[in-house]
Parts: structure tokens; sequence; C-alpha cells
């Protein structure tokens, strides 16, 4: 009997790039702690399916003190996916992993005590906005109507469906959808749609100037647009792998 040997079909491997939120721990602990408490009472669902990097760079700990830390975290509902800036000897196998050559973003700017809250009604919606981060429940309806310019520094961040702004999204600004987003303004931030798995979401926007755009995790930076787009009315689309643009008619 003649032994028949296949080539096995190959393992695809597809690279993604992701925006993560980085956090900075400061000693002592327990006072980062609480204000980080503070936040997440001021802000309910902040932290909810972010992906979240422990930036402990510069730190004076050691393994059980990480552990500690990462533990508090977890009863906090935020999960870390891995670790920028520490030391070989901190890290094992039942921690998360390292992570290096992070590229920076805007920076998240956590609302102060104090901060005023704007509260409307739309339809079965609620739409809570706050000086530098905007969270949103959906109650029934999932899409958000948002009636003021996105301005640099913020998250917009709604999982549950498609996003409207009646306005511009500044540069430094982001807007992150489960489903579809709809800017009437001017695009200067970063617009990602589909977040959760929604190949067929779509961006539309009255002038594009993105720093950068996604669907679905697959994403075109400034550099990567076409020239001749820039400034125009856009419609944006996944094709595959593929981020299409065209112009609107």
């Amino acid at each position: 009997m003649t032994n028949v040997l296949t080539q096995p079909r190959p393992i695809r491997l597809k690279g993604r790039s992701f925006l993560a939120l980085a956090l900075s721990p400061e000693l002592p602990f327990e006072d980062w702690l609480a204000r980080l408490d503070d936040l997440a009472a001021r802000s309910a669902g902040f932290f909810l399916r972010r992906p979240v990097v422990l930036d402990i760079d510069g730190l004076d700990i050691d393994r059980n003190e990480l552990r500690e830390l990462l533990s508090q975290l977890g009863q906090r509902n935020v999960r870390i996916m891995g670790i920028e800036g520490a030391r070989p000897s901190l890290l094992g196998s039942d921690l998360p992993p390292a992570m290096t050559d992070g590229r920076p973003a805007s920076d998240f700017e956590p609302p102060s005590a104090g901060t005023e809250q704007i509260v409307e009604q739309h339809a079965e919606e609620e739409v809570v906005e706050e000086t530098a981060i905007q969270t949103v429940q959906a109650r029934a309806i999932p899409s958000m109507i948002v009636t003021e310019p996105v301005r640099s520094g913020q998250s917009l961040f709604f999982p549950e469906g498609d996003v409207t702004v009646i306005g511009s999204v500044a540069s430094g600004a982001e807007v992150v959808a489960g489903g579809s987003i709809h800017i009437y303004g001017t695009l200067r931030g970063r617009a990602l749609a589909g977040t959760t798995g929604n190949a067929s979401a779509r961006i539309f926007c009255r002038k594009l100037e993105a720093e950068l755009i996604a669907i679905d995790g697959f994403y075109k930076t400034a550099e990567d647009m076409e020239p001749d787009l820039r400034g125009q009315a856009v419609h944006i689309w996944l094709e595959g792998e593929t981020v299409k643009t065209g112009t609107l008619g």
C-alpha cells in the first residue's frame, strides 16, 4: 500500500489594529482605585467592552502587588488585555502578556466631580453628554442622535447600534459604533463603525478630513485615503477585507 501525504492547508493569519484605553495607575494604589471608582460612578459603563492596557512604566512594585492590582481591577469589571512597561521579572504565565510599541492617541479626559451633565430624551433613548466623555444607554431603539459637535478629546461610544451626529467630529475625537455612523458635518477625528462584528455597517459624512476610518476592525488612516476624496461628501463601506470609499452624488 502506498502512503499518500497531503499538504495541509496553511493557517491564515490576519493583522488587525484596535484602539485600546491605557490605564496608568499611581501609588498608593488605594487612592488611585478610589479615584477610578469615582470615575466609574459618574460614567457608568465606561469600561464596558473597551480593550484596556495597564501601563505600569516607572512603578516600583513587585509581582504580588501587580497581581493584587489586577485582582482589584477585575472586581471592578476592568479586564486587562496586556501590560505595558513591565520588567520581565514581574510577568508570568498567569498574568496578561507584555505589550510594546503602542502608538499614542488622544487622551480620554474623565469629567471632574462638578461637571454639569446635559440629559436629553429622544424617543426611548437616553443620551448623557459630559465635558469629555459621552456614554449612552439605549432602552429600545438601537440608534443614537447627538445634536452637538463632538469636541477634541471626546469619545462617543455606542456599541448597541447606529450613531448620527448633527454636527462635526473634531480632530482628536472619536465616534465608535456597533452599527453605522452618520456625520452631518466634517469628520476630522476617528470613526469606527461595526465594532461588534457588523461588516455591513457603513460610514457617511458630509466632509471627509478623517484621521482614521474603520469598519469591523479593517481601517484606513489619513495617509491611506485617496487625496481626491479629502473634503468631499463620502460613503464608506467594506468589501471583503477592503475598506471602500466613494463620493456621495
